[in-house]
C-alpha cells in the first residue's frame, strides 16, 4: 500500500452525486467536484497519475458496491476513495447498519488488493437546513458506522463533519443536497490533508470571511425555507414516490483510467 511518500499511479473514485461534482460546473460545462480536484491535486505532485470516476448520481450505498466496486478493482487502484449513504440517509427508510455493510465491504475488497482507501464523514442536515432537523440522528449514526469500519480496514477518514465551517450556505449549492464549487474545493482539500499529501494542512477546517449579506436566521428566513421546499424538496420527494432517481439514464462520467490536468488545487 503507498505511504504518504509514495507515488501514486491510479486513482479511481466511487460515490454518488458529490464524487460525479454535482454543484461544481453543470452538464454544458462540464462537471468538475471533489474527485476531479483532488486528482488535478495528486497530478501536480504524480505526474502520469491516471484517474478514474465511476460515481453516478442517485446511487444507494449498495447500488454503488453492487455497480462499481467490480469495475473498480479491475482498474487496480493504489488510491481509492468511498464516498455513498447520503441518498441512503434520506430515504424514508434508513438503516445505518445496512449502509455500512455496503461500505466496509467496498473498503475490505479495495485495501485486500493493495489499495489505498480514503472517506470522509457527513454533515450534520439540520445545519444546512432547519427542515433536515429528523435527519441529525441519522447522521450521527452513520458518522460512527463508517469510523468503525474505516478503522477496521486501516481507511482514512477525513472528518469534516466535526467543523462548524461546513455547514457555511456558501460551501452548498442551490438545492443544499450538493456542494458548491468552494465545497468541492473543501472537501477536497480535507480528503489529501487526510491522506497526507504534499502541501495540505487544516486551512479547509477555517471559517470563511464574514458574509457581505448577513444570512438570514429565525422567521426571516421563512420565505427562503418555502422557496426551497417547492424547487427542490418537492421535486425530489416527487420522484421518489414515482420510483425515480436523478441518477436514471446516466453512466459514470470517467468509467476508464485516463491522465489528468495536473493544475493546482482551486
Amino acid at each position: 500500500m503507498p505511504g504518504t511518500d509514495a507515488p501514486y499511479r491510479r486513482y479511481v473514485a466511487l460515490g454518488d452525486s458529490q464524487t460525479e461534482g454535482l454543484g461544481d460546473g453543470d452538464e454544458a460545462t462540464g462537471l468538475r467536484g471533489f474527485a476531479d480536484r483532488l486528482a488535478e491535486h495528486l497530478a501536480h505532485h504524480n505526474p502520469g497519475l491516471s484517474y478514474a470516476n465511476l460515481a453516478v448520481r442517485g446511487r444507494l450505498a449498495a447500488q454503488v458496491h453492487a455497480e462499481q466496486l467490480a469495475p473498480a478493482l479491475s482498474l487496480r487502484p493504489d488510491l481509492a476513495t468511498v464516498v455513498a449513504g447520503v441518498n441512503d440517509l434520506l430515504r424514508p427508510r434508513f438503516d445505518a447498519d445496512h449502509v455500512a455493510h455496503h461500505l466496509e465491504a467496498m473498503f475490505a475488497a479495495l485495501t485486500a488488493q493493495g489499495a489505498r482507501v480514503a472517506t470522509l464523514t457527513f454533515p450534520d442536515p439540520a445545519r444546512i437546513t432547519l427542515l433536515a432537523r429528523p435527519l441529525a440522528p441519522r447522521a450521527v449514526a452513520l458518522n460512527q458506522r463508517i469510523r468503525e469500519a474505516a478503522g477496521r480496514h486501516g481507511v482514512t477518514v477525513a472528518e469534516t463533519s466535526r467543523h462548524p465551517v461546513v455547514a457555511d450556505p456558501r460551501l452548498w449549492s442551490t438545492d443544499r443536497l450538493h456542494a458548491s464549487p468552494l465545497g468541492h474545493q473543501r472537501i477536497a482539500a480535507a480528503l489529501a490533508h487526510a491522506l497526507g499529501l504534499p502541501g495540505t494542512d487544516d486551512a479547509w477546517t477555517h471559517p470563511l470571511p464574514p458574509p457581505a449579506t448577513p444570512v438570514l436566521t429565525g422567521w426571516r428566513a421563512a420565505p427562503a425555507e418555502l422557496r426551497w421546499t417547492a424547487t427542490f424538496l418537492g421535486p425530489w420527494l416527487t420522484r421518489r414516490l414515482r420510483g425515480r432517481s436523478s441518477g436514471d439514464g446516466h453512466t459514470a462520467k470517467r468509467p476508464d483510467l485516463g491522465p489528468v490536468d495536473a493544475r493546482r488545487p482551486g
